[in-house]
This record gives structure tokens, C-alpha cells and sequence, in this order.
């Protein structure tokens, strides 16, 4: 039985026709499960695993030394002065998973509670932020991309609790000095859509605007020491260029 046509038109832009069946197939990927407040939930089967609880091997300080941040109970969590800590696996184009959980203890306001970032090559934050009855400037909220893009909604659970951030990256592309095509990003909160193909004006700043410049095509995830107790847990991603291949 034939899996599908070699006779009918060819889609615009590619090699393939409709219903080609010299198509490649998708490859089969065993789905996850879900994290709760509990427990962390089981990556799919093709993703990366950056931190699953067990080590701080994979992870190193702005030196290159070993990560100072505190683990135990399957996560890591932010020793304050120790410093931004760096995955060694460097990636570009990615679905990225992280779990972050701010303190229960509330201290401080605005930005002073709660506070760190997710840094995707090490250059563009998704900004880490306990928001839940805490107004910030909203450029600088919980998900927001730092300094550019407020979340579209707040979608905080309460401080001592378990957030995901799902976040779909496509990196910048240069042709030596010369942007080709700026970085985008999508991002789902605790499994809200609150920031959808975003267009990057660079690099993440503070108090400046943002602006390109060449880099390499992949980096490491980068996590903030902000002086907070913010504790990580089930960080993983799936290369997405691959995918780009099969047409």
C-alpha cells in the first residue's frame, strides 16, 4: 500500500510535493509528563539535559570554575555573592524548559524580591521575578523580556511555588558584521502563552537600549545571581535546527 503521491504539485518554496511519500518521516519522540508542586516531571526523550537535580557538573561560574550555588533536594539554589552561574552545554536554536521557585518568606518589593534571570545564550533574559502582588515596572516583571516586552499577563503562583517558563528560542543570524535576522522568542508561564514570536532589539540591557552585535550562533544558558534564595530545578532542551532539515 503506497504511503501517499508522487504525482501532485509540488508545494511552493520546497522540494516535496503534496502528500510526497519520499517525504522524511517525523522522528518518534516519547512525550514527557507534567511537573507538579511535588516532583519534577519526566523530560521527552530526545531532550538535553541540563540539570536534572543530581549535580552541579554541568554548570560552571563566569571564571570557569565550578558552580557555587547550593544543591540539595533536587534543585539548585542561589547562594548569594557566588555569581551567575553558566550551563557548559552550549546551544542556539531550542525548545528551552526551566523550573524556578522564588522564597516563601517574603522580603522586600519590586525588584528586591524574588529576583533573578534566565539568560538564553548567556545574552537575552527572560527576567525571574516573584510578581505575585508585587508591582514592578512592567517591562521587568515576571517573564518579561528584560528591558523590551511585558509579559502579556501575570500569571504568578503564590511565593514558595513551582513556576515553568516553556520557551521557544530562534537565534540571531549575522553574515559577519550585517544582521541577517533578529532573535525571536516565545514564551508559556506556569503554561500561559505571555510572550508569542517576540522580535529582540538585541541583547538584554539595563537602563539602555538594546542593540546587535556579531556573536557566536550557539551559547550557554546563563542563571542570575541576583542576592535572592531563587531555587532551579528540571532544565532541559531539544535542538530545534535539526528539525529545520527535514523540510
Amino acid at each position: 500500500m503506497s504511503l501517499g503521491y508522487e504525482d501532485t504539485p509540488l508545494l511552493p518554496g520546497g522540494k516535496w510535493t503534496v502528500h510526497d511519500s519520499r517525504r522524511p518521516q517525523p522522528p518518534v519522540v516519547v512525550p514527557g509528563t507534567e511537573s507538579s508542586q511535588a516532583a519534577p516531571g519526566k523530560p521527552p526523550s530526545d531532550a538535553v539535559i541540563l540539570f536534572d537535580g543530581t549535580s552541579l557538573d554541568g554548570w560552571k561560574n563566569k571564571d570557569g570554575g565550578p558552580a557555587q550555588w547550593k544543591l540539595g533536594g533536587g534543585t539548585m539554589e542561589v547562594v548569594p555573592k557566588t555569581g551567575d552561574i553558566w550551563s557548559k552545554q552550549q546551544f542556539g536554536d531550542c525548545q528551552l524548559h526551566v523550573e524556578w521557585r522564588a522564597p516563601a518568606e517574603l522580603k522586600g518589593q519590586s525588584q528586591g524580591r524574588g529576583n533573578s534571570g534566565v539568560f538564553i545564550m548567556g545574552r537575552y533574559e527572560i527576567q525571574v521575578l516573584d510578581c505575585h502582588e508585587n508591582p514592578t515596572y512592567p517591562d521587568g516583571t515576571t517573564a518579561a523580556i528584560y528591558g523590551q516586552y511585558p509579559p502579556y499577563v501575570n500569571a504568578c503562583r503564590k511565593p514558595g511555588e513551582w513556576h515553568v517558563y516553556d520557551i521557544v528560542w530562534v537565534a540571531p543570524r549575522f553574515d559577519g558584521s550585517r544582521l541577517v535576522s533578529p532573535a525571536f522568542l516565545t514564551v508559556f508561564h506556569n503554561g500561559v502563552l505571555v510572550q508569542y514570536h517576540r522580535t529582540l532589539q538585541g541583547p538584554t540591557q539595563h537602563k539602555r537600549l538594546a542593540g546587535y552585535a556579531p556573536h557566536e550562533s550557539a551559547g550557554p544558558l546563563r542563571l542570575q545571581d541576583h542576592g535572592d534564595l531563587v531555587a532551579y530545578r528540571n532544565i532541559w532542551y531539544r535542538p530545534l535546527d535539526y528539525y529545520e532539515m527535514l523540510g
